[in-house]
């Protein structure tokens, strides 16, 4: 069983995903600071100083002077900015993602398009052509 554990996991592709999903956790790290350190305070600001990482519906009825508050009381929230940061960040990765598949399979395409070289004749059919053309040359 360890034999078959080891030949799955020595398998390229199994090392192509692990990497992937480690590059994939670093960007989304990355984007995720874009949107939220980048991003959003620009947009905050022209819809008039809004920290979006603070909007929040409070469920409870007490007035809280901010999220952190609301938190730390225990107080049922509804977080909605946070919610919007998290889908700019998936809307983000995702049209990232998008290019890239875009590009590789632009470049697929263009491998395809390229027509394959016909296949060399045997080793048989070149003596036989070999022989053919001596035969003609002395006669």
């Amino acid at each position: 069983m360890l034999k078959e554990f080891k030949e799955f996991a020595m398998r390229g592709n199994v090392v192509d995903m692990a990497v992937g999903i480690i590059i994939g956790g670093a960007f989304g790290k990355i984007v995720s600071s874009l949107v939220n350190d980048v991003i959003m305070p620009p947009i905050g600001l022209i819809m008039g100083n809004v920290d979006f990482s603070q909007l929040y519906f409070n469920l409870s009825g007490v007035e809280y002077p901010s999220l952190a508050a609301a938190q730390e009381a225990g107080a049922a929230t509804i977080n909605y900015g946070a919610f919007i940061n998290t889908v700019l960040d998936f809307t983000i990765v995702a049209f990232a993602i998008f290019m890239v598949i875009r590009a590789m399979n632009k470049l697929k395409k263009k491998e395809e398009e390229k027509p394959a070289e016909p296949p060399k004749p045997s080793a048989e059919v070149e003596l036989l052509t070999e022989i053919r053309d001596a035969l003609k040359k002395g006669t």
